[in-house]
């Protein structure tokens, strides 16, 4: 950046990233991983940004997923070819898929990496059906493909025990050109569970699904060399996670107010928020008024779901990172956020055009209606600026 700039003086609403914060989340997770004998792909779709893969690949991660092609081309951009492409395939994407897969080196954002390989992308892509799977052994080029497996989220996959999971890998197959390379499932029910215990058995039954289709795939004769897992619930609760290869937790890399609600990290863990200004006063309904609305702070409520852990749309505290207990966002209209409490707000601590900070329940979420992080290296100074990727 060009010049200092503090919370202060930041224009807002403005997505802010504790850099300190991050690299701890980073690094408990690939320790996690290596405790677990299986290869970090973290996921990409929360964090979105070159600069926190590259921090996690340092950190010992082998590869990426991602859930557009906007962000495959955004990290192949940015010098990462690995790339797990983890959302169904829909048939019509094949050429945009190859034609990243083929495309020659360019030079990536020099802050970022050394220069891609003429080869391009190792794009891997994901199924579930026969037709899509006759698209791909129809399509002109080359494609790695997994399989995907339902262990009990109820989206996409096929049951680990389905004869048709054995007619769509050879389907994949049936020109000779493309490849089954294993399978993939994600136990998104694991956000749904409220102790240790529930967790630990969501994370079993994901681990012992994927191994068993994977053990059906090379009883069939395919080799079947990647068995992918993964949620942030379940990286952090499983309890071993033999027959697979790989998991793919993402939301652990920022945090959120509901996963430290679920015990998949502490409320200190959580390394994004939102900065607003108070635009505002309604002292007679107890509320202050930000510019930081549904846009800025997104309408996710999954935080209602936890026991004496409702957050609102966003838990708010003061430019140093402090939380002000019991003081949240309770509603929010596109750029507007309503801020109160059960007990009488301090209104001589929300001056107007005063900041505060609001600290999400779902990264993911908030962070996809922004296009910048503002770097924090634990204080309100902002140390950098780093861009995140939009789009599909």
């Amino acid at each position: 950046m060009s010049h200092t700039m503090d919370l202060r003086t930041l224009k807002t609403p403005a997505l802010l990233l504790d850099r300190p914060k991050l690299l701890a989340n980073l690094g408990r997770m690939a320790a996690r991983a290596r405790t677990l004998g299986v290869r970090l792909r973290p996921h990409m779709k929360t964090a979105k940004s070159a600069a926190v893969a590259r921090l996690a690949l340092d950190r010992g991660a082998e590869g990426i997923a991602v859930s557009t092609l906007a962000e495959a081309a955004y990290f192949l951009d940015h010098g990462i070819r690995d790339i797990l492409y983890a959302v169904g395939l829909a048939p019509a994407k094949l050429d945009e898929i190859a034609g990243l897969a083929a495309r020659a080196g360019e030079s990536p954002r020099a802050s970022y990496d050394a220069p891609l390989s003429a080869r391009g992308a190792d794009i891997t892509i994901v199924t579930d059906n026969l037709p899509a799977a006759r698209a791909i052994a129809d399509h002109p080029a080359t494609h790695r493909v997994l399989i995907e497996v339902d262990t009990g989220d109820g989206r996409l996959g096929l049951d680990p025990a389905d004869p048709e999971l054995i007619e769509v890998a050879r389907a994949i197959q049936a020109t000779g050109r493309s490849r089954v390379l294993g399978v993939m499932t994600h136990a998104g029910q694991s956000y749904d569970a409220r102790d240790l215990e529930h967790l630990a058995g969501i994370a079993e039954g994901e681990r012992s699904g994927a191994a068993l289709a994977a053990a059906r795939l090379r009883a069939a004769g395919f080799a079947c060399p990647i068995v992918s897992v993964g949620s942030t619930p379940t990286a952090t609760h499983a309890r071993n996670l033999a027959g697979a290869t790989e998991m793919r937790p993402g939301v652990y890399m920022l945090g959120d107010l509901f996963q430290a609600g679920i015990g998949s990290c502490g409320p200190d863990d959580i390394a994004v928020s939102v900065l607003a200004s108070v635009i505002g006063h309604r002292k007679k309904d107890n509320a202050v008024i930000l510019d930081a609305g549904a846009l800025a702070l997104s309408k996710d409520r999954s935080t209602e779901k936890l026991a004496n852990g409702d957050c609102g749309f966003g838990q708010v505290g003061d430019l140093e990172g402090r939380v002000m207990p019991g003081v949240t966002v309770v509603g929010v209209s596109q750029e507007h956020g309503r801020v109160s409490a059960k007990s009488p707000l301090p209104f001589d601590a929300f001056p107007i055009g005063g900041r505060v900070r609001i600290w999400p329940n779902h990264a993911c979420i908030t962070a996809a209606g922004h296009d910048v992080y503002h770097v924090l290296d634990g204080g309100t100074e902002v140390v950098a600026a780093w861009d995140r990727c939009r789009g599909w």
